[in-house]
């Protein structure tokens, strides 16, 4: 009996989400620095992608081009300021607020597409730009406005959250015309390449040890990279195969649910009000932007 594929994607795409979510948790209850917890995390999704594409897929990797290779170079480099940042943020604020600010990068694709490759922004994504940036504000401020916070510094958190969003919007943008070139598995093994080597000069900068760490940090590191790393973003890519991009960018929205609800059942932690209402708000304005058409 043949499967429906619609649902084989369905399913793949519940796994993502779900293992995405994951994600913020797994960073809130780590104690090791956030820098290093971001390293090990592409770190170990890198290391079982590079054999695959040292043996499968050597005369593609051969033939990128200087040019390619710097702008995934630079697209390495912007996803390791975008885990760098929004682990951090994870500090800061809540995980709720976090990581619904740091999936708002469709918004700054869009923005940065319209800026840096002069491509037309349509009414419908100026109008999802419009809702998105009021729910951050939103979000951002109506905690502060109101005395009831949830994080140390949310102010702090939410900025780096944001700036997280902008830094996976330039990876992005940089790797947009060479996946039209190169590969997948070639494409992701250079880029996590330039980001772990990005994040550990990020380590070394701060002073953080790399080793010494008991068990139960090492489990997290790895399952970092299991789930949200390997479980997630590869089903995801997968999906993209046989799903329009728009589709699973949307279905990553499912992000912010996900982590709240994980929040609030494994950390007690219970988003505020203007949190809900802004970043339903927000969510709103991705939806408007990532599925608008630019026809």
């Amino acid at each position: 009996m043949s499967t429906d594929p619609r649902v084989s994607l369905t399913v793949g795409l519940v796994v993502a989400v779900t293992a995405v979510s994951g994600g913020a948790i797994l960073v809130r209850l780590s104690d090791a620095p956030s820098s290093v917890a971001a390293f090990y995390r592409v770190l170990f999704t890198t290391l079982p992608l590079a054999p695959v594409a040292l043996w499968r897929y050597r005369t593609q990797l051969a033939g990128i081009t200087r040019r390619d290779l710097g702008f995934a170079t630079l697209s390495g480099i912007a996803l390791a300021l975008h885990f760098a940042a929004w682990f951090e943020s994870l500090a800061w604020t809540s995980v709720a607020a976090s990581v619904t600010l740091v999936q708002a990068q469709p918004v700054f694709v869009a923005l940065g597409a319209w800026l840096l490759l002069r491509e037309r922004v349509t009414f419908r994504m100026s109008v999802g730009i419009a809702v998105a940036i009021a729910g951050m504000a939103a979000m951002s401020l109506g905690d502060f406005l109101g005395g009831v916070l949830v994080g140390p510094r949310p102010l702090y958190g939410n900025g780096l959250a944001l700036f997280g969003a902008v830094m996976a919007a330039g990876y992005v943008l940089a790797g947009r015309s060479i996946r039209q070139r190169v590969a997948l598995v070639p494409y992701v093994v250079v880029v996590y390449g330039a980001c772990t080597l990005s994040l550990l000069v990020i380590v070394s900068v701060e002073g953080h040890a790399l080793t010494g760490y008991p068990p139960s940090e090492w489990a997290i590191f790895v399952g970092l990279a299991v789930g949200p790393g390997l479980l997630g973003h590869t089903v995801l890519n997968w999906a993209l195969a046989h799903l329009e991009s728009s589709v699973v960018s949307v279905s990553l929205l499912g992000e912010p649910v996900g982590a709240t609800i994980l929040a609030f059942v494994f950390l007690a932690e219970a988003p505020t009000t203007f949190t809900l209402v802004g970043g339903a708000v927000v969510l709103a304005g991705i939806v408007l932007t990532a599925t608008a058409s630019r026809t």
